[in-house]
């Protein structure tokens, strides 16, 4: 995510994280090869002049010539400016109303219908919301479909009409049906274009009119940088919506749209998308993303995800466990089932304060965990819960099921035993104590 403007920016800051002299010349150059890292990300010009025009008069005017590290400050400087151009504050969605509605709206291709999918999910799973997505997109053939598939996959009801092709009424209708059947959140996909057109503006703004949304939402392929702005903008002047979906986020490099749309539209980015799989969603947060830009992590973002996986009936059965050395490879594989619902392996790294920067070069698979699943699932019931059985034999019989080599499996079994052994160590409050660290970290 943003990898190549990260890369950027930490290179025009890096003269000012040395030791070397400070000068108002060095700061001017700095700010220059900041200003060409955003234009490089698909900045708006304007925006970007601003932006280190406005650093740069922060800086002399904290006299950052004569601090004892005014690289550091200038970091600080550039990251508080880098949240303020993001939003600022973080902005959460609006559930008011009986029922809440949202109206969808964006462009062919943005990932609306997709998106629909993942907030209607992140409502029912995190706000516990009931939940109906309402198709009406009345002219793509498989928008429909495509939109039950995605309401089974998360096991919430879609609403459609076969054959009206009036998308007013069928939002209508859909409201009238969430009333009688106990759904307090109505999402409406409403149907999208390749192109912003005269007769897509009209529709959208009927539906809009017509069902007063508590929420309208604007989805953009972040990766189509300042075009998703200027699109935005046009969206905006005809339905005045209160918020930005960015999609495919985890595969734009350059942040652009993330870092230009708020100024061109005065309008806060409230989600993003950040995979494929439907909890693949991220409440936006712009200070985390900034230092996320800067290389400097998101510990807290981190944090919360391993929270919500934390289920503390299990971790009190893995502590009896451990402390009876019953540790075996089966809740090693639950712990790694735990670490994949987190989310993506090079989104998880991105999180880690420098390892980003450290691992800019090496391809981190979602897969990484396979070779690793394999072999488990190689073993029988016996050396999986009582690994000490596992002698040569049986190591090249796992090696040969899994696909793997002896070599992996003593690797494998030598990381098993530094695990239990450290786990061990925790034991007597150490684990609790580091779950309530993490707790008020939040």
């Amino acid at each position: 995510m943003f990898n190549n403007l990260s890369e950027k920016l930490d290179k025009a800051l890096h003269t000012l994280k040395g030791h070397g002299k400070i000068t108002e010349v060095n700061v001017a150059e700095t700010l220059k090869e900041v200003r060409r890292a955003l234009l490089d990300a698909d900045v708006n010009f304007k925006i970007a002049k601003n932006f280190t025009k406005t650093v740069k008069e922060k800086a002399l005017g904290q006299d950052v010539l004569t601090t004892l590290n005014p690289g550091q400050l200038m970091v600080k400087l550039v990251k508080d400016e880098l949240t303020e151009l993001m939003g600022g504050d973080t902005v959460g969605i609006n559930l008011a109303g009986s029922p809440t509605v949202i109206l969808m709206s964006g462009l062919q291709g943005s990932g609306k219908t997709t998106f629909s999918g993942k907030l209607a999910n992140y409502l029912k799973t995190k706000k516990t919301k009931q939940v109906l997505l309402v198709g009406c997109d009345v002219y793509r053939p498989a928008a429909i479909n495509q939109l039950r598939v995605v309401g089974e996959q998360i096991g919430v009801e879609v609403y459609a009409e076969e054959g009206n092709q009036n998308p007013v009424e069928i939002s209508q209708n859909a409201i009238k049906h969430a009333k009688a059947n106990g759904k307090n959140v109505v999402i409406i996909d409403t149907a999208g274009r390749l192109a912003v057109d005269e007769e897509m503006m009209t529709e959208i703004s009927n539906i809009h009119k017509a069902v007063k949304p508590q929420e309208t939402l604007f989805v953009v392929d972040s990766m189509t940088g300042q075009d998703a702005v200027n699109t935005a903008k046009a969206f905006n002047d005809v339905l005045n919506f209160d918020g930005v979906i960015l999609t495919k986020l985890d595969g734009d490099t350059r942040g652009g749209a993330a870092i230009s749309i708020k100024s061109v539209v005065n309008k806060p980015i409230k989600f993003i998308g950040t995979g494929e799989k439907m909890d693949a969603i991220d409440v936006f947060h712009p200070s985390r993303m900034a230092d996320r830009i800067l290389g400097m992590g998101d510990v807290v973002s981190l944090v919360e995800r391993a929270q919500e996986q934390y289920d503390e009936e299990e971790a009190r059965k893995l502590q009896k466990k451990i402390a009876k050395n019953q540790f075996g490879f089966d809740d090693f594989l639950n712990q790694i089932n735990q670490i994949k619902k987190m989310g993506s392996m090079k989104d998880l790294v991105g999180m880690i304060p420098g390892a980003g920067k450290a691992l800019k070069d090496v391809d981190i698979d979602d897969d990484a965990f396979k070779g690793i699943e394999a072999i488990i699932h190689s073993m029988t019931p016996e050396e999986r819960s009582t690994p000490s059985v596992i002698n040569a034999s049986r190591k090249k019989r796992i090696a040969k099921g899994s696909g793997t080599s002896v070599q992996e499996i003593n690797q494998l079994m030598k990381q098993f035993d530094q695990m239990s052994k450290m786990m061990k160590m925790m034991q007597g409050g150490g684990g609790r104590k580091m779950m309530q660290m993490m707790k008020g970290m939040r």
